[in-house]
């Protein structure tokens, strides 16, 4: 049997937060089987809890935001769900200090090499996987994303389309069949990126305040301006794919079947999920009494941390 997942032991980290620019300090610990993704503002009394769902997502303005009835957010969790979609991981406690989740380097490697440090526990239930069962799509303007039934697996498909000289015609498009170690050694480094021309306009909407080079890709007119360079040739729309892996997994499940997009971003990305999750015609969960190599994609692979 395929079986539900939680971390094996607490482990905690400090970041700065994308968006306040504030120190963050947030602790992830082992959760019962169908707990799910449980979110925890710690530095409020009393705290706060958000059960990471789709619905739950309510902001999607440069990033995936959890916020509820009161207004009480959590921000910024798209990259840490992602490491969660990788690994496979079910059930949750996330305890954060501030509004958001710290960004760390801008990527999902940090919190990829966090949970290697400590392992996964498997639990005494099954796991529950969506199956696509016929094809949804969502549309805006000429944006587009869709789920489609595959063979078994999650094939993602997704291409970009900027007009800067940093973006090679032939690194606006990524596609590749989702596992852990595929994630882990392909996508999971690829850093959030953004244009110099719109960091005066964010900050002036008390935006990105945290940003700097050392989490996030920046871009003036020409080039790349970070002294480094880019960490994959195709680092933008592997981070637009690293992000969608996140959105995605808003639901707490692995998906089973292909995702396509053009252009997409956190908004159409919810919305696709919200409408496949609309209607019981357009999947169905699944569980696996045996480890079939398509269902095993999603299993935890333990030199995992030696290749990071």
């Amino acid at each position: 049997m395929i079986k539900q997942r939680t971390l094996s032991q607490t482990v905690s980290t400090v970041g700065i937060g994308l968006h306040s620019g504030s120190k963050v300090g947030v602790s992830f610990r082992p959760a019962p089987a169908d707990t799910g993704i449980v979110y925890t503002r710690s530095d409020l009394n009393p705290s706060v809890t958000m059960k990471c769902t789709p619905e739950g997502v309510r902001d999607t303005n440069l990033c995936t935001a959890l916020v509820n009835d009161e207004g009480v957010r959590i921000s910024t969790v798209e990259h840490l769900t992602a490491a969660l979609a990788a690994f496979g991981i079910d059930n949750l406690f996330v305890d954060v200090n501030a509004p958001e989740i710290p960004v760390m380097d801008g990527s999902a490697q940090p919190f990829i090499y966090l949970f290697s440090s400590v392992g996964i526990a498997e639990l005494d239930a099954p796991k529950k996987f969506l199956r696509v069962t016929r094809k949804v799509r969502v549309e805006d303007k000429d944006k587009w994303a869709e789920l489609l039934p595959s063979d078994g697996g999650f094939y993602m498909d997704l291409t970009i389309d900027f007009n800067h000289p940093a973006f090679e015609p032939e690194c606006q498009h990524f596609a590749y069949e989702f596992s852990g170690s595929a994630f882990a050694e392909q996508v999971s480094r690829a850093r959030t990126f953004c244009f110099m021309r719109d960091v005066e306009y964010m900050h002036s909407h008390n935006l990105a305040l945290g940003g700097s080079l050392e989490n996030a890709l920046v871009l003036d007119d020409r080039r790349v301006v970070n002294p480094e360079g880019l960490r994959y040739p195709d680092e933008m729309v592997k981070h637009k794919m690293l992000d969608a892996t996140g959105d995605l997994y808003m639901s707490g499940h692995s998906i089973l079947g292909t995702f396509r997009a053009y252009k997409t971003g956190h908004a159409l990305n919810n919305a696709l999920l919200r409408a496949m999750l609309s209607s019981e015609e357009n999947y169905e969960v699944v569980t696996f009494d045996e480890v079939t190599d398509r269902a095993a994609a999603f299993e935890f692979i333990k030199p995992l941390k030696a290749r990071l």
